[in-house]
């Protein structure tokens, strides 16, 4: 474990973090992940999708379902997931078949259509009411349940502290979500607005003119999908997007 934390704290990117953990996981029977993450969210909902990091090694077929086509919003372990914090078996949520709504029993049946059968769920504890994240451990296809329910017995307590190193190293890193990335120019911008720069003053340090400061400023606004110029400063720097220059 040791190797693993000493690679994960070196590791400078999203990519890099995220297949190394891939790869650790795999070592333990589990090798495929959806990870999920939002800093955006309310009591009520996990916010606005487009504000959403997902993080995947699942096949292409089943990603457009359960992600894409917004199935993990009825999947049971997402509720328990939002009541509870820590380790959740996927036998403890699907044998209870009483409890599960419709919409969750047709999540179940997709996912075993797609061999999605065993596995654990992992919800990170957050100090921010308004932070949520989660991992899913698709356990590797011929495991049962009750056999991945051995390994967790044995290495859980170690997984689930991987998991919650991984999670807090992912936070730590600049976050691409649907919206995408800032260009250069909209993160310099945005970054000279942080230091407490005017935008005349900004157009003098960069030698444009103020009408392009503000077209930039414009477009940052429109590409986090916020009103002000404040607003685009404080969730490029939730995102680890602003100062990165």
């Amino acid at each position: 474990m040791l190797d693993y934390l000493d690679a994960l704290a070196r590791a400078t990117t999203l990519e890099d973090a995220w297949n190394l953990h891939c790869r650790s996981m795999a070592a333990f029977g589990f090798d495929r992940l959806i990870y999920g993450n939002t800093r955006f969210g309310t009591r009520e909902s996990l916010g606005p999708f487009e504000d959403a990091l997902f993080l995947t090694n699942h096949d292409p077929a089943y990603v457009d379902g359960f992600i894409r086509g917004k199935m993990f919003l009825d999947a049971p372990i997402l509720r328990w997931a939002r009541e509870n914090t820590g380790a959740c078996s996927w036998g403890a949520i699907w044998r209870d078949r009483e409890r599960l709504t419709p919409e969750e029993c047709k999540v179940v049946a997709f996912n075993t259509s797609m061999e999605v059968t065993a596995g654990y769920s992992i919800s990170f504890a957050e100090a921010n009411p308004r932070d949520f994240g989660m991992i899913a451990l698709t356990a590797r296809r011929g495991l049962s349940q009750a056999e991945v329910d051995e390994i967790w017995q044995v290495d859980g307590r170690e997984i689930e502290a991987m998991n919650n190193m991984a999670h807090l190293k992912f936070r730590a890193l600049p976050q691409t979500t649907a919206r995408g990335l800032l260009s250069k120019r909209q993160l310099e911008v945005l970054g000279w607005v942080g230091q407490g720069k005017s935008n005349q003053d900004i157009a003098q340090i960069l030698d444009v003119s103020v009408a392009t400061v503000e077209k930039h400023l414009r477009l940052a606004r429109d590409r986090l999908g916020v009103d002000t110029t404040a607003q685009a400063l404080l969730k490029a720097s939730v995102l680890n997007q602003i100062f990165r220059l």
